[in-house]
């Protein structure tokens, strides 16, 4: 048996993740926290829509038990397990899931599904979901912040589950040594996922977010049982196996005083995080041409030169509407196409129509290392359109919409909750979920807030 001690930036994470109290996160922190939990349910319940989505969803609930907890867009019912697993994988189907550059990735998607499902499991109350939720994310981005982890690795489904077990922990009130078992056991029960799923829109990869909450919450029942983790096992897994450099001191500087959380951001483009900077910087051009709009049919070529992970979504051959959401030529192409880049923009008609094909076709995307050496402070892109004509016109992203320094406002996010929810459930349930989210402090039974809503 080995006699090596606990590092003491596990005890000090173990030991903040199970005495934390909601009085104890600032109102930035908390706020953004909602807004993680109320953004994400219906960017669920539109993925839930996807063929591939029923299906899995019909598979999946065959032969499971019943349960409490929402298969959200489904109307269904399901244990929490399978309600994690089916919720998270579809909430990053249309990339609108929130995000955070600092993480390296999308915590929220991967913690709010499982802390959800058992929190309507367990009965707990609103003021407790919102806590586990913000802890789930904020300690295992920060374990993942702390990471050099190869690009060739897929941050979903890695650290997620980290956070999903934590937020699980909370809710079943874990204590610190219980905490600790708990995050050496959950930091080894991450996917070897792949990066490559996204240049290839293979959509395998959404399973990854999936698993961060079904195995969130395994690792929490793992230890309900009294299994055991490694000595120090996010240092092995961060340092050694996803990664090759490991800092544990960051995990744990600043803690409590500088939120994660509170530096995210939110998605209004339906597409990979990186391509926002290039449509940001469109959108600046198209501000400066008379009528807002330019003939697609007259562009010659489009030159972009972007930070290296903005760069290197450079597909051209688009053959999917998943494709799509992961080719910044496409998403340029498309949205001056359309004018416009919401769902439509990137559905299979988009893939399948040869003015937007023979448009991608005319990008040239090339990575600036002066933009990459600002990056992730700033996320610097350029797009330059030369007409037919010869007429030229250009735009600017600095700072990508939606992040920490250029916020998106509580209103466009209530428009996205909106327009997402009402076609799945209708506009009075709709109604109903968005004042319960916005006040989930006043809820004291989430299960039975649940209850009353068919979602």
């Amino acid at each position: 048996m080995s006699h090596r001690v606990t590092p003491p930036y596990l005890k000090t994470l173990a030991a903040f993740a199970a005495d934390t109290r909601l009085s104890g996160l600032p109102p930035a922190a908390r706020e953004r926290a909602r807004w993680v939990i109320a953004d994400s349910i219906p960017v669920i319940a539109a993925g839930m829509q996807q063929p591939e989505m029923k299906a899995l969803v019909a598979k999946q609930l065959a032969r499971a038990g019943k349960g409490d907890s929402w298969v959200i867009g489904a109307n269904r019912r399901a244990p929490p397990l399978d309600a994690a697993l089916l919720n998270g994988t579809a909430g990053t189907w249309l990339e609108l899931d929130e995000g955070n550059l600092f993480a390296k990735g999308h915590p929220g998607i991967q913690v709010v599904p499982a802390a959800v499902a058992l929190a309507q499991d367990l009965g707990a109350s609103g003021p407790d979901l919102l806590l586990a939720v913000a802890l789930g994310y904020e300690l295992s981005s920060r374990v993942h912040r702390a990471a050099q982890t190869r690009l060739a690795i897929h941050p979903h489904g890695t650290y997620g589950v980290i956070g999903a077990a934590i937020a699980a922990g909370r809710l079943k009130g874990f204590d610190a040594a219980q905490m600790l078992e708990l995050i050496n056991c959950a930091s080894t029960m991450g996917m070897a996922t792949s990066r490559q799923t996204l240049l290839d829109g293979a959509t395998v990869r959404n399973i990854y977010t999936g698993h961060s909450g079904y195995m969130g919450l395994m690792a929490a029942q793992l230890v309900e049982c009294n299994f055991t983790g490694e000595i120090d096992s996010p240092a092995t897994v961060y340092g050694k196996v996803l990664g090759d450099a490991f800092d544990p001191a960051g995990v744990v500087a600043g803690l409590g005083n500088e939120w994660l959380i509170a530096q995210s951001y939110f998605k209004l483009h339906p597409i990979g995080r990186y391509a926002h900077s290039a449509l940001d910087a469109l959108e600046d051009l198209m501000a400066k041409v008379p009528g807002g709009r330019l003939d697609a049919t007259q562009v010659e070529r489009i030159e972009v030169r972007a930070y290296f992970l903005c760069s290197i979504l450079a597909e051209k051959n688009i053959v999917s509407s998943f494709g799509a959401r992961f080719s910044v030529p496409f998403a340029l192409a498309s949205v001056l196409y359309h004018g416009r880049s919401g769902l439509k923009s990137f559905d299979e008609a988009a893939v399948a129509n040869p003015t937007v094909q023979a448009l991608t076709q005319r990008v040239d995307l090339r990575e600036d290392k002066s933009f990459t050496a600002r990056y992730p402070a700033e996320q610097p892109v350029t797009v330059r359109i030369e007409m037919k004509n010869g007429a030229v016109h250009e735009g600017h992203c600095t700072v990508t919409k939606g992040e920490p320094a250029k916020p998106h406002t509580p209103a466009e996010l209530t428009t996205k909750f909106f327009e997402l929810g009402e076609p799945v459930w209708g506009k009075p349930v709709t109604q109903q979920l968005y004042d319960g989210l916005m006040k989930l402090e006043d809820i004291g039974d989430f299960r039975g807030f649940g209850a009353g809503l068919a979602l």
